[in-house]
């Protein structure tokens, strides 16, 4: 009955793996809880969830499926950080759409993939609520924006130089300055290794344990 009523089928397929899967979807939700009705990540459910993965022995790699609309920044930083710093193998896959602080997440792996039609939104930090518009509030976003650069250009095959045009682009989105990304873009870019879908993202991560390769953090 429970696999009825949250998935809608009678059984769920059980097998084995040595690979571990984590979603990364709808908004990733920080310090402030969002509505009931947002389809959310927590970060601090992600977080244990990377801690047991690496400790576990019987799982040797790690499968990273990305469609978020973005979220809470420092949130999305910690998970990217988290995996990053993983001694396993990881591979990240953005169906739909990786936008946003979803970027840094989707570069924070061994090699990334992107399907054909999937999306990137690359645009500056922005807040929301009550800003105080004194110098320190501009000096702290900067602070924050570079961080965010920073990451993406150590873990992406893209320049910051590039990356800085793309993310301050005017004229192409409509409430925005910033750039969108379709599937090859964002691997023309550099910013995503691979266009490829779940199988190409298996079969890699697959050959990555095969040769005992090490986590995203020992390549950089």
């Amino acid at each position: 009955m429970e696999s009825i009523k949250e998935l809608g089928q009678t059984n769920v397929a059980e097998y084995k793996s040595e690979i571990q899967c984590v979603q990364i979807v709808g908004q990733i939700e920080g310090h402030l809880v969002l509505p009931p009705q947002n389809k959310t990540t927590k970060y601090e459910h992600i977080i244990p969830q990377l801690v047991a993965i690496e400790q576990d022995p019987a799982v040797k790699g790690l499968l990273v499926v990305l469609n978020t609309v973005g979220g809470d920044v420092e949130a999305g930083l910690a998970i990217a950080e988290m995996l990053v710093s993983m001694s396993k193998p990881v591979v990240s896959l953005v169906l739909g759409g990786g936008h946003s602080i979803g970027v840094p997440i989707a570069v924070a792996a061994n090699h990334s993939f992107i399907a054909e039609t999937a999306t990137m939104t690359i645009h500056p930090i922005r807040l929301t609520g009550l800003v105080i518009g004194v110098p320190q509030t501009y000096e702290y976003l900067d602070k924050m924006q570079d961080r965010v650069i920073r990451f993406i250009v150590e873990h992406a095959n893209i320049s910051e130089q590039e990356l800085r045009r793309l993310m301050f682009q005017t004229g192409e989105l409509a409430r925005d300055i910033g750039t969108i990304l379709v599937g090859k873009d964002a691997v023309k870019v550099g910013l995503i290794d691979e266009v490829g879908g779940l199988s190409q993202a298996v079969r890699y991560l697959k050959k990555l344990i095969a040769e005992g390769a090490p986590g995203p953090g020992k390549l950089h």
